[in-house]
């Protein structure tokens, strides 16, 4: 996403500016903050967000809008930022699990603060979107963002939150009769989760624009599965559905007979076997994991099942590169937490052994040594 929204978020460029305001919503040049000051209360509402102070955060909020900057700006510009970067210091080991969810509590509420606000007023006059979060995605603010963002531009958003199933959307769908869902998927593992979603929403003839980084920086996956089209970030997606919606019908993709293929299914059906055989052999083969806390064989198997998840997904969509991009992630953020790459390779090393009579499935593991600088 060009704008850090993360349709889910993610750091980035300069956002696309977006069409013009309307005149009465345009303010006096001199009182929009210059781009310094936006650096400067992106700063502000990033330390408000890991102090869990609500206050501060509406309190920026409010300022920002009255001195003039327009609400979207404030949501890709100020919001949007701040929170992509818990997520870079969540990875960095120098925030923990609980301060990223309080911050990312935080966010949520400042949103809810300028949707309400005077100057964030804007009454419908385009269509109808349903806004929703693939069936186990739980990462909804992303989601939140891109549909205030919507919203702002005169869109009826229905937003449904995270975690929507697709036979529940459909009957949302049913019920409303939207002009488009946006599907927002922020993890590939969810991927197999937002075919069914795309699937089901194009079988009752609405179409989808999908967004996030679980679908590819480019929007790979979201082509592959059967989207209509992909957004790279809160404005695209606006500019979409605003420029060329809705779009042509797509045919089906000739190239997806891979999908749900038998190596995929024999993975995600075998992952509680493949977590737990692993766990037992990596006993074996570390010595140094049997004296590891309750705790530590909870994070060990946790990560585990973590890469058997990419791993599915991965040959679900028949790209390697989804999978060792994971491995490499994963590297990092271990490095930054003192466990040595070491560690994951031997971990892979123990599940491609345990692959027997999956030539894709190794394949794809012995890539991911590789990306760590294991042996494939």
């Amino acid at each position: 996403m060009t704008d850090g929204t993360a349709f889910p978020p993610g750091p980035g460029p300069a956002p696309h500016p977006g069409p013009a305001p309307h005149p009465e919503a345009v303010p006096h040049p001199e009182a929009v903050p210059a781009r310094q000051d936006h650096d400067d209360l992106v700063r502000e509402f990033f330390d408000a967000a890991t102090e869990a102070d609500e206050e501060a955060a509406v309190a920026l909020v409010h300022r920002a809008l009255e001195a003039g900057l327009p609400p979207e700006r404030v949501l890709l510009d100020v919001i949007a930022p701040a929170q992509a970067r818990v997520g870079e210091e969540w990875a960095a080991a120098r925030l923990s699990v609980a301060r990223e969810h309080a911050a990312s509590a935080v966010s949520d509420r400042a949103i809810a603060a300028l949707s309400v606000h005077p100057a964030a007023r804007a009454a419908p006059r385009r269509g109808r979107v349903t806004m929703a979060c693939v069936d186990g995605e739980w990462h909804a603010l992303p989601a939140r963002l891109v549909a205030e963002t919507l919203r702002l531009r005169g869109w009826r958003v229905d937003f449904l939150g995270a975690h929507v199933p697709p036979q529940h959307l459909v009957q949302y769908l049913h019920a409303t009769g939207p002009d488009a869902v946006a599907l927002s998927c922020s993890i590939p593992t969810r991927l197999p989760a937002a075919h069914a979603a795309i699937t089901a929403c194009r079988a009752v003839g609405v179409p989808v624009l999908a967004g996030g980084p679980g679908f590819g920086a480019d929007g790979r996956y979201a082509r592959l599965l059967g989207a209509d089209a992909w957004a790279a970030s809160a404005t695209d997606a606006a500019d979409r559905l605003e420029r060329d919606w809705p779009p042509p019908v797509r045919p089906a993709d000739g190239k997806a007979w891979h999908l749900a293929g038998r190596e995929y299914g024999r993975v995600a059906g075998a992952r509680s076997r493949l977590v737990a055989e692993a766990l037992e052999a990596l006993r074996e083969e570390l010595p140094e994991t049997r004296s590891y806390t309750s705790r530590q064989w909870e994070s060990t198997a946790e990560d585990l099942a973590h890469i058997v998840d990419f791993l599915a997904a991965s040959l679900y969509v028949d790209d390697e590169r989804l999978f060792t991009d994971f491995v490499a992630w994963t590297a990092a953020v271990l490095s930054a937490r003192g466990v040595p790459t070491a560690s994951l390779a031997a971990g892979l090393r123990l599940l491609e052994g345990l692959l027997r009579g999956l030539p894709r499935a190794r394949r794809t593991v012995g890539a991911g040594l590789a990306a760590v600088g294991g042996s494939g």
